[in-house]
């Protein structure tokens, strides 16, 4: 006789699914000897108020994985585990997670606006080359070499300490292994299952993940021209009481938006008055390229409460993976507890080369050269979507950082002509990607500051042809839609 078998109609796995997986651990476990016969489909499709197509998709997975034998005639049979019983379910054990980036796929030679990282043809390589032999050739390099501390190499961090216009006596830093982890140690300490997080709408995707995998609320608070929306945040800081709230106040990713300094003083304002941590990213602050740079949350903060996320990805070299948290002396001491039991500590070969390439000058000249160049990018960035974008589309004018947000003409979908787009040689990351709360269907995000201006014009040249393609053939359609029947 069958064991029960219990399905549930609203589960988003499929009743098919559900059932083999129940016989399969039946007849793993014993439940369902070699040799006994099962029900015909029919049968228990009528017990279980299934169809019998259900259970036929079942029984035929069953036997694709050589547990069950159907013989004409005589019924079906069970012939026992397969080879990978008693062995971990890998699939189940480690399921996984819904993927929010779509897959890229360009020919050869084809143009991309998908990836926010600096130009490896700007990176500075003799100069690197050079700063890898001082500290190799050094007299530091055993201890170099040795474990060190959790909080970081001590001359990177006093380096830092001194370069962060808003650090106070009482506040400490501590090395991560680039932004991301820095916000992983923030959600670990800072952040329990069922806390709500104020974050930009739309925001960078690791940044939403990351919290949201740690059983976050994620409450999206709009982002327009001039950063996220205060009267917005306002009404979210009332109605969902958040945690935290992150933001980015210079050059947003995915946007390129800054927040005035007028509205950061109302944002520290509005954050103490809430009682909410307030964590400033602050990765592509140094990339400005027009105007004067606006002093940072952390700097404007008198209370000394908010915590700032710093990185060398974004104007030096991200493969090697240096960032940094500064904050309160005791929340850096929760973090580098919680960071030593995950990874003892961050590289520190990569942090002494980073802090002598940034002692020496090195930096300071490389960065100024990187803003030179994405000044340009930028502007090419600008007129080529002037240019090549299809009449309606609107976009954002960032003042530095690496990116803009496109919103194209409806009913355009982004997401939908990525495909299309790759295959004519060009592709971006639609804005699904970034999306919290609010679906921007004909948004996308096009990030330019790795690609020398020709290439940006190319670029967008492709875009361009097929949004107004697309845009073109959709408005015939509708012509003909609306065209008076012909009697």
């Amino acid at each position: 006789m069958l064991p029960p078998v219990h399905l549930d109609s609203q589960s988003q796995t499929p009743l098919y699914r559900q059932l083999f997986e129940q016989l399969r651990d039946l007849i793993h476990s014993g439940h369902l000897a070699r040799g006994e016969k099962l029900p015909a489909t029919r049968e228990l499709a009528g017990s279980l108020g299934l169809n019998r197509a259900t259970v036929a998709a079942a029984y035929e997975l069953l036997e694709s994985e050589g547990m069950l034998k159907g013989h004409v005639g005589r019924g079906t049979f069970v012939e026992g585990a397969s080879e990978t019983a008693g062995r971990v379910d890998w699939e189940r054990a480690a399921p996984a997670e819904p993927v929010a980036l779509p897959t890229l796929s360009l020919p050869e030679g084809g143009i991309s606006f998908a990836s926010s990282r600096p130009a490896d043809d700007l990176f500075p390589l003799e100069e690197f080359r050079r700063t890898c032999r001082e500290v190799t050739e050094g007299a530091g390099i055993q201890s170099i070499l040795q474990l060190g501390s959790p909080a970081g190499y001590a001359p990177l961090r006093q380096w830092l300490l001194r370069q962060c216009e808003g650090a106070r006596e009482t506040d400490d830093i501590l090395i991560t292994s680039g932004c991301q982890q820095a916000l992983d140690l923030l959600q670990r300490v800072l952040i329990q299952s069922g806390d709500t997080v104020a974050v930009e709408d739309p925001v960078y995707p690791g940044l939403r993940n990351v919290f949201a995998s740690a059983g976050a609320r994620l409450a999206g608070v709009a982002v327009g021209a001039d950063g996220i929306e205060m009267d917005a945040l306002e009404q979210t800081l009332r109605r969902e009481r958040p945690r935290a709230i992150l933001v980015s106040p210079n050059f947003q990713n995915p946007t390129g938006a800054t927040i005035p300094l007028a509205a950061r003083h109302t944002l520290i304002r509005m954050a103490r008055e809430a009682g909410a941590i307030l964590i400033e990213n602050d990765i592509y602050g140094p990339l400005c390229y027009e105007g004067d740079a606006i002093p940072a949350l952390k700097e404007l903060d008198a209370s000394g409460d908010t915590v700032q996320i710093g990185s060398f990805s974004k104007i030096a070299f991200p493969g090697l993976r240096v960032g940094w948290i500064v904050g309160p002396r005791p929340l850096i001491a929760r973090l580098t507890q919680a960071k030593q039991w995950c990874d003892l500590h961050s590289d520190q070969l990569s942090q002494a080369v980073l802090h002598r390439f940034a002692e020496s000058g090195r930096l300071e000249q490389h960065r100024l050269n990187a803003v030179k160049a994405g000044r340009a990018r930028l502007s090419a960035v600008l007129k080529a979507c002037r240019r090549h974008l299809p009449q309606g589309s609107r976009w954002t004018q960032p003042r530095g950082g690496m990116s803009l947000w496109v919103r194209l003409p409806e009913p355009l979908d982004a997401g939908e002509l990525l495909p299309r787009a790759e295959r004519a040689g060009a592709n971006y990351l639609p804005g699904k990607v970034f999306a919290v709360s609010r679906a921007q269907p004909g948004a996308l995000r096009l990030s330019f500051a790795g690609l020398p201006p020709a290439r940006i014009e190319a670029g967008l040249a492709i875009l361009g042809e097929v949004f107004t393609k697309e845009l073109e053939r959709v408005r015939a359609v509708r012509r003909l839609d609306s065209a008076p029947a012909l009697v």
